[in-house]
């Protein structure tokens, strides 16, 4: 295991720069998510990282190595492809010991090493099996102790689950969990998927039109999002356009239509803001430091373990997911509604210039 750092990495592809200058520091032993939209840069990262591509400027360092224009075997990158990229005429034991017997190793340390893998990605007794004879979910593990098995330094997964069905998905992600605690090892992930990279990782880059957004810990780029793209891209919320009308210190307040909300914090500059309200931070009880809104029920959603309820507010759309369908039957379309919000639950962020 090693910590990954770049530098100011910029690469182009036919005039059209497709990352901004993204430093990142990873650190050893960590499992590090690139999150974002396609588009955003985040496989062209980690094929920089694999040695796959070459940055046009910037460098890269595994620990205080500079690694920026080593090939990929050198530097010890392993990716694992969305697609697996198993040889199909190969059995399972040959697909995972490739890449030993192209370095020559001895026949019994080969063998003790693809067992050591089976085992570690619980596939002991399928060496004989064939790709096409395997699941979804365990041609991914091949995939991933195929790159394992050869002791790399750092290990790129490149949207692993985004080919399996829901269920296989969790597991999946479990057992990707799983296996680099038990190694320790150095994992950089890239994902589309909001809910898969809060479960999965230690810590995010949120990366958008080839820049990073935003890096912390699930946790923190959720409660805390620094811009307004941030706050809407993890998961479902609501974000409102607003304008700041009075300032007292770090406290606020805000407007938009009819509708306004007092003692919010904000240190921004720019009156012109959003307003950032989870929907599972909405109640429809008052509290003693809540701020209210009042308006009509457009829709009431029922998804088993909770309940969303889209309200309208001077035109804006707003969703409360409670986690109790008690006391809502007498909410239906068009009936009167109030939502409550704690006012240290708005996050009040600058409105993201297009």
């Amino acid at each position: 295991m090693v910590e990954v750092r770049l530098e100011n990495i910029v690469k182009r592809f036919e005039g059209t720069t497709a990352l901004k200058g993204i430093s990142l520091r990873i650190h050893e032993g960590e499992l590090f998510t690139l999150l974002g939209p396609s588009g955003c840069g985040k496989s062209t990262t980690l094929r920089i990282i694999a040695g796959l591509e070459f940055p046009d400027e910037g460098e890269i360092y595994f620990g205080g190595e500079r690694v920026t224009y080593l090939p990929s075997n050198v530097r010890r990158a392993v990716m694992v492809f969305q697609n697996y990229a198993l040889w199909p005429h190969m059995s399972v034991f040959d697909n995972i010991a490739y890449g030993l017997k192209l370095k020559k190793m001895p026949k019994e340390e080969i063998a003790k090493k693809v067992e050591w893998a089976l085992e570690l990605v619980k596939l002991k007794g399928f060496e004989n099996r064939y790709p096409t004879q395997l699941s979804g979910g365990q041609q991914q593990r091949v995939a991933i102790a195929r790159a394992l098995v050869v002791e790399p330094r750092v290990l790129l997964l490149d949207e692993p689950l985004s080919n399996l069905d829901a269920k296989l998905r969790l597991e999946m992600r479990s057992e990707i969990r799983r296996i680099q605690r038990e190694l320790g090892i150095t994992v950089i992930y890239v994902t589309h998927d909001q809910e898969e990279a809060m479960a999965i990782s230690d810590r995010i880059a949120v990366m958008n039109v080839g820049t990073v957004e935003q890096v912390g810990t699930p946790k923190e780029i959720y409660e805390e999002p620094k811009t307004e793209f941030v706050a809407s891209f993890m998961g479902k919320t609501n974000v409102i356009p607003a304008r700041v009308v009075d300032r007292a210190g770090d406290r606020v307040a805000v407007e938009f239509g009819s509708v306004r909300l007092d003692g919010l914090r904000y240190t921004g500059d720019s009156d012109e803001v959003v307003v950032v309200i989870r929907p599972e931070r909405i109640r429809i009880a008052p509290g003693e430091n809540t701020v209210s809104l009042r308006g009509k029920v457009d829709l009431v959603e029922y998804y088993g373990f909770f309940v969303e309820i889209i309200g309208i507010f001077d035109e804006h759309r707003i969703i409360a997911r409670l986690m109790s369908d008690k006391g809502l039957e007498k909410f239906k379309p068009g009936s009167d509604i109030t939502f409550y919000v704690d006012r240290d639950d708005i996050i009040v962020l600058p409105k993201q210039q297009i």
